[in-house]
This record gives structure tokens, sequence and C-alpha cells, in this order.
């Protein structure tokens, strides 16, 4: 089997340096390659003011997929930035969408799972979320049902409301990869 190939969305600015760091080294350890992508592309800067350069900007995402017809997993980084640029974007509902039905792996953290409820794929669905009024009501305007849980795995999509989860988090990606 090739080396699984992931999508790693993160906010433009303001991205939650823990949850990246930690989900990135599991899925790398795995034997995968994580591509991140932002907004713009361009250098950004996490909660705790440590800089980053991302991969490429997000319009591009299939500009990374090796000879792939898609990517194994999509997951959308968390950060109090999440709302200025991942909530908005016009892109990224239709990546998550396109993998979702391609039966690919999905994933967000905190307030990034907004993005999971914009494309329409977390209704009637227990989602991972954190206690921030606009965010659960975008949650509960979808008919989403934001549990208190640290991870919540439902068929092919993976929340979490916790910022130190990331390594639980890749663990269970690559579950589901062998399942």
């Amino acid at each position: 089997m090739s080396a699984a190939l992931f999508l790693l969305v993160i906010p433009q600015n303001r991205f939650c340096e823990q949850q990246l760091f930690d989900l990135k080294e599991v899925l790398e350890e795995g034997a995968g390659e994580c591509r991140v992508l932002s907004k713009s592309g361009r250098e950004t800067k996490s909660e705790t003011k440590s800089v980053f350069q991302p991969d490429g900007m997000l319009v591009d995402w299939n500009r990374f997929l090796q000879g792939k017809q898609k990517y194994d997993a999509v997951i959308v980084v968390g950060g109090k930035g999440a709302k200025s640029s991942i909530w908005e974007d016009p892109i990224l509902p239709q990546i998550l969408t396109d993998h979702f039905r391609a039966g690919k792996i999905l994933g967000a953290f905190g307030l990034s799972v907004v993005a999971l409820a914009r494309a329409g794929l977390v209704s009637r669905c227990e989602v991972s979320a954190p206690k921030e009024e606009a965010c659960l009501k975008e949650l509960e305007d979808v008919g989403a049902f934001p549990e208190e849980k640290n991870l919540v795995v439902v068929d092919r999509i993976i929340t979490s409301n916790d910022s130190g989860a990331g390594k639980v988090f890749g663990e269970a990606i690559l579950q589901l990869l062998r399942d």
C-alpha cells in the first residue's frame, strides 16, 4: 500500500500549534505524508506566536495530491483564528463534501468543527465541540449534537474539543484507515 496522504487545513492566523504538530507527528510516524494548507499559504503565527510556513494555499489543494485522486483524510485544525478564516472559507466546504462522498476520513478540532457543519456533514451527528456560543449556535442550526467529550468518532468523521488531543486524534485516523 502506498503512503497515506493527509490534508491539514489551518486557520490563516492563530491556529492551535499543539493540535497541528501532535497530529502531524502521529500521521507521519504512521507512514503518511501531510500537506498543511491555509487560505493564503503565507507564513502564519500560532496562538502562542510561533511562526509556521504552510505548504501552500487552500485554493491549490489538488496540486499536492501526488498522483492520487483524493487525500486519505482531510482534517481542519482549530484555534482562535478559525472563526475569521475557516468559517467563512468558500472552498473548504466543497473539499470536505467531495472527500466525504469519496468515502474518505474527515476531522475537525475545536472551533473548526463549524466547517463540517457548514458543509452539511454533521446534521443528526454527535460532535465534540467547544462551549463557545457562536460555535454551538452553528451546530444547533444544522441539527448536530454537541457533546462534552474530548473525542467523538461517528462513521468517518472525527471531532475534538481538546487542544491536547492531537495524538489521540491521529491514532483514531490511522485506525480508521486500517479498518
